[in-house]
């Protein structure tokens, strides 16, 4: 599940940072001009204006009729945060208040409907 930025950056869309002028690429396998960070994690900083295309994607779904945001997976569980807005349905649902009004739990993969991933 995919919760960040993404950058398409010669014809190949890469997770990213921005930072400034520049915006961070991130591969996980070694690429031309990246440098290994950790393994498995190699990056590269591009000019902004070099980028074909520049995205916030969140997924987001339905859990027990109520609309939540994607955060993680972990084997077959789905890190969801409550967007509803009403502290007594989070309740209701048995949500941990991560924050003040910002509710989130472990929902099932097979009790999740509605998965999209949405670029802003």
């Amino acid at each position: 599940m995919r919760d960040g930025f993404v950058a398409l950056w010669r014809g190949r869309e890469f997770d990213a940072s921005p930072e400034g002028d520049e915006v961070r690429l991130y591969a996980q396998e070694p690429q031309d001009g990246f440098e290994e960070v950790r393994p498995g994690r190699y990056v590269r900083a591009v000019p902004a204006g070099d980028l074909e295309a520049f995205a916030y994607v969140r997924t987001t779904c339905q859990w027990r009729g109520q609309p939540f945001v994607v955060l993680a997976q972990h084997d077959s569980w789905l890190r969801v945060e409550y967007t509803g807005g009403r502290a007594p349905v989070a309740k209701a649902l048995g949500l941990e208040e991560f924050d003040f009004g910002v509710y989130q739990g472990w929902a099932p993969v097979a009790e999740v409907t509605d998965l999209h991933e949405h670029k802003v």
